[in-house]
């Protein structure tokens, strides 16, 4: 199901997870367990653009090319970054990535 995704362009595997446990400081086994749903959180939280940019830039794309893909200048890019990686790191974007929160939403 997750083949088609903005993440597979990028990835061989769905390895988002580790991405998302390393940027949202919370451990692996503490993650939504089924894969589409974590990545249904993923692009909730996320614009399509910052998601594009987090699958190409975990996937080590150089800074020219993710410049190019996502048309932007240096400046640019360095603040999407920062955005993209502060974004990760709040608590309402970071509990949401928890398999705890799917109690309360249910």
């Amino acid at each position: 199901m997750l083949e088609s995704t903005v993440w597979r362009q990028y990835h061989k595997e769905n390895s988002f997870r580790e991405v998302i446990a390393e940027f949202c400081s919370l451990e692996s086994l503490d993650l939504i367990v089924e894969d589409k749903e974590l990545y249904s959180v993923l692009k909730a939280k996320l614009t399509k653009r910052e998601l594009k940019l987090l699958a190409m830039d975990s996937a080590n794309i150089s800074d020219t090319k993710l410049k190019e893909e996502l048309a932007c200048d240096d400046e640019s890019l360095k603040k999407a970054k920062f955005k993209l990686y502060k974004k990760l790191k709040q608590d309402k974007t970071r509990l949401a990535f928890r398999e705890s929160s799917r109690d309360r939403q249910a």
